[in-house]
């Protein structure tokens, strides 16, 4: 995270939302960084947690978001187009595990796990670096191991063909389960997409 403070308004490239009372504001690309205004003019490096995230689905116009990725990569602009309600957490990880690039625009879904990681894992504090470390030692198999998903290509090529990747975090814990049962393997295993109703189905089937 970088801690830096500056005392400079909001470029008009940079995507601004409010959350809690406090602006945040996400640099533009490609030197992202995510800062919070804690005093009118004072911008201080921080991660916005899930909650200041999610706020950002309503704060951001879809005119802002437009504008922004005007100056973002094509493939990068297509990735983060994918997303509706999770556009901001997309470009966030994407910003603390430039590594892992092209993995998330190959896997969108995975942007999920890794961003809600601290409360699928537990612990005080995310663990970019540590992220960041895995996948350098261990590949994607290694990084899905780390979030309690199953290190299987079977595991990759579901969560490949996932249709939405707006998953929500109430959904995580209860699919990340599913995927390590044999029948829910091989029912999400089929067909060219794997849809939301598919995915409510495997972990209410868990659940029964």
């Amino acid at each position: 995270m970088n801690s830096r403070t500056s005392f400079t308004s909001a470029p008009s490239a940079d995507l601004t939302w409010v959350h809690d009372g406090l602006r945040w504001r996400a640099t533009a690309w490609p030197e992202v960084d995510f800062l919070v205004e804690h005093v009118p003019g004072r911008w201080t490096g921080a991660a916005p947690g899930q909650a200041a995230l999610a706020s950002a689905a309503l704060g951001v116009s879809p005119a802002r978001w437009r504008r922004y990725l005007e100056f973002v990569p094509a493939e990068v602009a297509a990735f983060l187009g994918r997303f509706a309600f999770s556009r901001m957490p997309a470009l966030f990880a994407l910003s603390r595990c430039p590594e892992l690039a092209g993995e998330l625009l190959r896997t969108p879904a995975l942007v999920a796990f890794l961003v809600a990681h601290r409360d699928l894992r537990g612990g005080e504090g995310h663990a970019w670096g540590e992220i960041a470390a895995v996948y350098e030692r261990d590949g994607v198999f290694g990084l899905l191991q780390w979030l309690g998903l199953p290190a299987s290509r079977q595991t990759l090529d579901i969560l490949r063909r996932v249709a939405d990747p707006d998953l929500p975090l109430r959904l995580l814990g209860p699919l990340r389960s599913a995927l390590w049962e044999p029948e829910v393997l091989w029912s999400l295993g089929r067909g060219a997409v794997v849809s939301d109703e598919q995915l409510a189905r495997a972990c209410h089937a868990l659940a029964a």
